[in-house]
């Protein structure tokens, strides 16, 4: 039976947030006297719940972090998601012809993805249909917030689809007995990550979500 309905993940799956927020977080840290890379940063930081960023740094460091450094991350992100944040490529052209109810449910604060739909283009087609891990209280890779969305959309969970990029969101979908895909535009330089599931099928750009409908 094809899904009733899709649950997307936002930064990384529908907006190219990911490199931008690394790079903040990469200099931020740089500037506490941490070396990392930017890619690194993405790579060990992606789609993670911030607060558990912050304690993998601070591990890194030796250190805690000064008082008001996750609000001097946020600013600097949304600086620069205001200078240079775009749409992943096909987002605008699928959301706008999604045949099934559909929603985003984000592992960032609401206020952050409602942020980076409306400067991309995208938050008419989603309206209000935004589901935020701070409002939950679960964080992916654990279930809650995408069983939440599936509740507000008025289905079961095996009757959802979840688009994700991460390795935390695939988690939480499979978690949640949710069909998934994972948005991989870089696999064929890559590889298929072995942090995938062979069961998942992994997509190189948005326009094959359509094929999983």
């Amino acid at each position: 039976m094809p899904p009733r309905g899709v649950i997307f993940d936002c930064d990384g799956t529908l907006v190219d947030s990911e490199p931008l927020s690394a790079l903040v977080f990469a200099e931020a840290l740089a500037e506490q006297g941490l070396d990392i890379t930017p890619a690194a940063a993405l790579e060990a930081f992606r789609g993670r719940r911030f607060a558990l960023c912050v304690a993998m740094a601070e591990a890194m460091l030796g250190r805690t972090l000064p008082p008001g450094f996750e609000a001097m991350v946020r600013d600097r992100t949304a600086a620069a998601f205001r200078e240079r944040l775009r749409a992943i490529d096909g987002a605008g052209a699928l959301l706008a012809t999604m045949p099934l109810p559909f929603c985003v449910a984000s592992n960032a604060p609401r206020s952050k993805t409602e942020l980076a739909l409306t400067l991309t283009g995208l938050r008419p087609f989603v309206g209000e249909r935004i589901f935020s891990a701070y409002d939950v209280g679960a964080w992916k890779p654990d279930p809650g917030l995408f069983l939440h969305a599936a509740a507000a959309l008025g289905l079961p969970p095996a009757d959802c689809l979840v688009v994700e990029d991460s390795e935390a969101g695939v988690m939480a979908g499979l978690a949640a007995g949710m069909r998934v895909v994972a948005l991989l535009p870089d696999m064929s330089r890559e590889g298929r990550p072995g942090w995938l599931p062979a069961a998942v099928p992994a997509l190189e750009g948005l326009a094959a979500v359509r094929h999983h409908l």
